[in-house]
């Protein structure tokens, strides 16, 4: 018998990034906690609603959910930027990070981040 999953067992995962990612932090360093995201590492940051994400919806293997673009975050440090976390203010929570394109950012400039996916495969 071949593995399966309901597309609502993966869009459950995704729907707790959509529901109660509240934070879009740029990041000089992977981080690993909630503090790590909102404050040591972070470069910029902009508070986010469930409207800024699409979906979740059928991916080519799987299911994703669209992060939408934000733009014109106050950098508030010098540094490169390496990751993008997603964070749940309320609770106090990293819910999800990735790695961007490598950008030296400035404090006092703005910066953009384009739009992107958060995919789950479907098991294979």
């Amino acid at each position: 018998m071949g593995k399966s999953v309901h597309n609502d067992v993966l869009d459950a995962a995704l729907n707790i990034i959509k529901n109660n990612g509240t934070r879009l932090c740029v990041c000089s360093t992977a981080p690993t906690t909630y503090a790590e995201a909102t404050s040591t590492y972070k470069l910029a940051i902009k508070t986010i609603a469930d409207t800024d994400y699409t979906g979740p919806e059928d991916d080519t293997s799987g299911r994703k959910l669209a992060v939408n673009a934000a733009s014109g975050l106050t950098v508030d440090a010098s540094d490169d930027a390496e990751h993008i976390a997603i964070c749940d203010s309320a609770n106090e929570k990293l819910l999800y990070v990735t790695t961007c394109t490598l950008q030296a950012l400035t404090s006092g400039n703005t910066v953009n981040v384009p739009a992107w996916d958060i995919s789950i495969s479907d098991p294979s």
